[in-house]
């Protein structure tokens, strides 16, 4: 019984045929690195900088910011060695499987699962409000019946333009990774275009004496800051999803991972300067502090412009993290864990059309009916689980001489891969005792998902 839930895949047989079934491998470094980019900057730019900096960290959010992206880039490099070492689908879950075996590879998988199912029912929540706001400007009011989650004490019961993001964007999925990523590339380039917009106007409006005090909470107001502001990172890690889909996967994952994760932490921390330097960090305790700060300096046409990047940044979270949900369930479909109808392709498109809109519906049940907001953490405690997989996973797989030397390898192993581990287990020790709860509860579902179906159907049975 020991052996069967801790059996592990073969990883000269992934890496000779991975899998019965071939995704096309149609990606360059610079399709990945946009990738990355639109995955991440969405949301936290939005909103996180305003609200951490007045609550927890005032100016000093920069280095919040900085200590976040540290503890992701270690993660990161992890990523980057397994992705470029074992290319296939699957992310921490495959990885999980080659290292730990399967039972450890499901409970990872399940929880990437929480964390990309939740951050696109949430961002498409989010997305929901922002254009609801920008069609006010022109006048074109939605109904508030249809604006919203199911509250009928509030006058909501359905959010529909949540749900129509969804299916838009599964939609999409669906006709291809290659023209799913010319989409991106074009709303990343809009939407960092916007955020330079911002930086290049505001940084004329900027006064020194408002960094003054720049550490008005002290150290701990800039480590729990850390602990938020590290969610504005979150997404990196679906670039890894990617890696059957990337030619020359041994040069360009890391490029990739490490890449996206460079370019948004200079576009956070330059867009935190400038905010803070704009306006005193009490008075940016607002939804929309970049848009906010704009018009205190009477530019309300930046403002507007804003508020679009705003509704085109999380578009792209979107794609990106719903891509990373398709994969995965094609990676369960094709390891037997889920029924094997998760990983048929299109015969026209070479996409895994079934899973796609099976994973669209669910999620965009979730957006259109449940608040999310106490559900947020839940998405967090996913990704800092399979980051403490993956980051301690190295250690193993270094042990496996089979592996090609040639790959991307951490710097001063074994000590960063610790480093990273450790650092996201305090991360984790950080979340709510809510969220453990919730999250013991989706493991016990898992579980039994698991038990009932996955372990008897799984295809390491037949060999």
């Amino acid at each position: 019984m020991k052996n069967e839930l801790f059996r592990r895949k073969n990883l000269e047989d992934l890496l000779v045929k991975k899998g019965t079934i071939r995704l096309e491998q149609s990606l360059g470094a610079f399709d990945l690195i946009l990738l990355g980019v639109g995955a991440i900057v969405g949301t936290g730019i939005f909103i996180l900088p305003g609200t951490v900096a007045a609550v927890h960290a005032g100016p000093a959010i920069v280095f919040s910011f900085i200590i976040a992206a540290i503890v992701c880039a270690l993660a990161a490099m992890c990523y980057s060695e397994f992705s470029s070492s074992v290319p296939v689908t699957g992310s921490a879950y495959t990885y999980a499987y080659i290292v730990f075996g399967e039972l450890v590879a499901w409970l990872v998988g399940w929880a990437l699962l929480l964390e990309y199912g939740l951050a696109v029912a949430a961002v498409a929540t989010g997305w929901s409000a922002y254009l609801s706001a920008l069609l006010e400007g022109f006048n074109i009011i939605i109904p508030k019946a249809i604006s919203g989650s199911f509250n009928p004490a509030d006058g909501t019961y359905v959010n529909v333009p949540a749900i129509a993001i969804i299916f838009a964007t599964a939609f999409l999925l669906t006709l291809g990774i290659k023209e799913s990523t010319k989409f991106n590339t074009i709303m990343v380039f809009i939407k960092v275009g916007v955020i330079l917009l911002f930086i290049g106007i505001g940084i004329f409006y900027v006064k020194p004496d408002n960094w003054q005090p720049f550490m008005p909470f002290g150290i701990n107001g800039v480590i729990s800051g850390a602990a938020l502001v590290f969610f504005a990172y979150l997404g990196f890690d679906a670039v890894s999803s990617a890696a059957e889909e990337v030619k020359n996967p041994k040069r360009n994952m890391p490029i990739g991972i490490i890449g996206s994760l460079l370019i948004c932490t200079l576009l956070y921390v330059s867009v935190s300067l400038v905010l803070t330097g704009m306006v005193p960090y009490t008075n940016l305790n607002v939804s929309d502090p970049v848009s906010f700060v704009l018009q205190i300096v009477n530019q309300d046409w930046a403002a507007g412009v804003i508020s679009l990047g705003a509704v085109v940044g999380m578009m792209t979270v979107i794609l990106v993290m719903s891509y990373g949900g398709t994969r995965l369930l094609y990676a369960f479909g094709r390891d037997g864990l889920l029924p094997k109808s998760m990983s048929e392709l299109s015969k026209k498109y070479k996409t895994p059309v079934k899973n796609t809109w099976v994973f669209a519906i669910l999620v965009a049940i979730c957006a259109g009916f449940i608040p999310l907001s106490s559900l947020a953490e839940l998405v967090n405690i996913g990704t800092l689980i399979a980051f403490t997989i993956v980051s301690i996973g190295v250690v193993y797989l270094r042990k496996n001489k089979s592996i090609p030397a040639n790959g991307f390898k951490v710097p001063l192993f074994p000590l960063l891969p610790i480093c990273s581990f450790f650092l996201c287990l305090f991360l984790i020790t950080q979340l709510s005792p809510f969220t453990w709860l919730a999250c013991g509860i989706w493991f016990v579902f898992g579980l039994l998902l698991y038990v009932a179906y996955g372990k008897n159907h799984s295809v390491m049975n037949k060999e």
